[in-house]
This record gives C-alpha cells, sequence and structure tokens, in this order.
C-alpha cells in the first residue's frame, strides 16, 4: 500500500487591490474588522514564511510581530506591517525588518524606531562613516524619519550634506527614526504572487544588513 501524500504547503498570498483598499473603509470598526479579516492574515503568513531566512541570516533566531493596533480606539491606522525582530516579546525597543502596507504601496524596510535606546548611537556612528554609508546602501533604497508617513527621500538622490543633516536628526530628535527601504506601489504588488513579493523583501533585508549589523554593533537594547 502506498503511503499517503503529504499535503503541499498553502501558497503565500500576495496583496489584492481589496486588500489595499481596505484603508479607505472610513468607519473606525469596519476597517478594523476589514484589517483583521483580510490583511492580517497574510502578514502573519510571509512573517513566518520569512522568519527562518531572516534567523540564517542574522545567525539567530527571529519571530515576526504582526501590528495589532491595540491602542487605537479612534482613527483607523492608515497602514499596517509585520515586523521581525530576534526578541520574542516584541521589537520596537530593537533593530528590525518591517513589511507592511498603506493605501497606495507596500514597504519593505530596516528599522530603528524612536523606542530604541540604539538609535542615537546608530546615527553618531553611520555620521562618522558617511562614505560606507554611502556605499553599503543602494541608490534606489530610501530613507524616511517617520514610519508614521509614507515614502521617504531616495538614497541615490541625497548629497553627503543631505546624508548627514538625516541622521543629526536621527541622532538628536527623541521621535524621528531611521528607516531605509524600498516602496512598491500598489500597481506593481497587485502583479505579484507572495513568493515574489517575499523575495522582493528579504532583497531589501539583505541589502541593509549591513545597517541592522551596525546599529546591533553597540550591543543588545
Amino acid at each position: 500500500m502506498k503511503a499517503p501524500i503529504a499535503p503541499l504547503p498553502p501558497r503565500l498570498a500576495g496583496f489584492s487591490a481589496e486588500d489595499f483598499d481596505v484603508f479607505s473603509i472610513p468607519d473606525f470598526t469596519a476597517r478594523m474588522e476589514a484589517l483583521k479579516a483580510r490583511v492580517r492574515p497574510k502578514l502573519e503568513a510571509l512573517g513566518a514564511a520569512l522568519a527562518p531566512e531572516l534567523g540564517a541570516m542574522l545567525g539567530e533566531p527571529v519571530y515576526p510581530h504582526v501590528a495589532k493596533h491595540a491602542r487605537r480606539t479612534v482613527n483607523p491606522p492608515d497602514d499596517t506591517w509585520v515586523a521581525w525582530s530576534t526578541q520574542p516579546r516584541g521589537y520596537k525597543a530593537h533593530p528590525h525588518f518591517q513589511l507592511g502596507l498603506w493605501g497606495t504601496h507596500v514597504f519593505a524596510q530596516f528599522a530603528l524606531i524612536y523606542e530604541s535606546p540604539l538609535k542615537a548611537p546608530f546615527a553618531e556612528l553611520a555620521l562618522a562613516d558617511l562614505a560606507w554609508v554611502r556605499e553599503a546602501v543602494p541608490g534606489a533604497m530610501r530613507w524616511s524619519h517617520d514610519h508614521m508617513r509614507p515614502f521617504g527621500d531616495r538614497h541615490g538622490a541625497m548629497d553627503d550634506a543631505a546624508l548627514a543633516a538625516y541622521f543629526e536628526r536621527v541622532a538628536r530628535v527623541s521621535k524621528a527614526e531611521a528607516l531605509c527601504g524600498i516602496d512598491l506601489m500598489r500597481d506593481e504588488v497587485q502583479a505579484m504572487d507572495g513568493a515574489a513579493l517575499a523575495e522582493a523583501a528579504m532583497e531589501t533585508f539583505r541589502s541593509t544588513l549591513g545597517l541592522y549589523r551596525l546599529a546591533k554593533s553597540r550591543g543588545s537594547a
């Protein structure tokens, strides 16, 4: 008697027009319900799928954390995400990677947000070796100071003065953040399956691994 064939794992799902349109729902409760029903399961699947590869890249276990937006009670979120960190209990205080979406696009990025005590030391190290930063980051990547605002400034379009000003702000302004990654517009994402989206995210994480290691060089938060 032949052994039963093991079922194939479910295909990794990408994001559809309906997923992006969730952020156009004006009512708080309706948008939150749609996020939980439509978008969160896809982020959870992507989080689980990429964690082993990220763990191999970083040389230690990596844990996915999907945004719950638990503190929101009135204004619905304009974006949502999954974050990966080496800490099982959270990510905000630590260097991490993110994949998420707004109504207009998907982002994938290295992130060191304002809760992290490593933010200022990271910025000071970057300021001390801007030439390394210039070479380490691909020109098509973009920098942002605020994860609550979409888009940012393209690395290749920033001269040394602009890059220095960016890191000076990260070092000195408590709410300024260090975010570096890519944005994929919704039309492009809708033409991608989940596997292609996951690979685009991983390529971004590989390209910003040097920034992650720079942040970690000052020790764990």
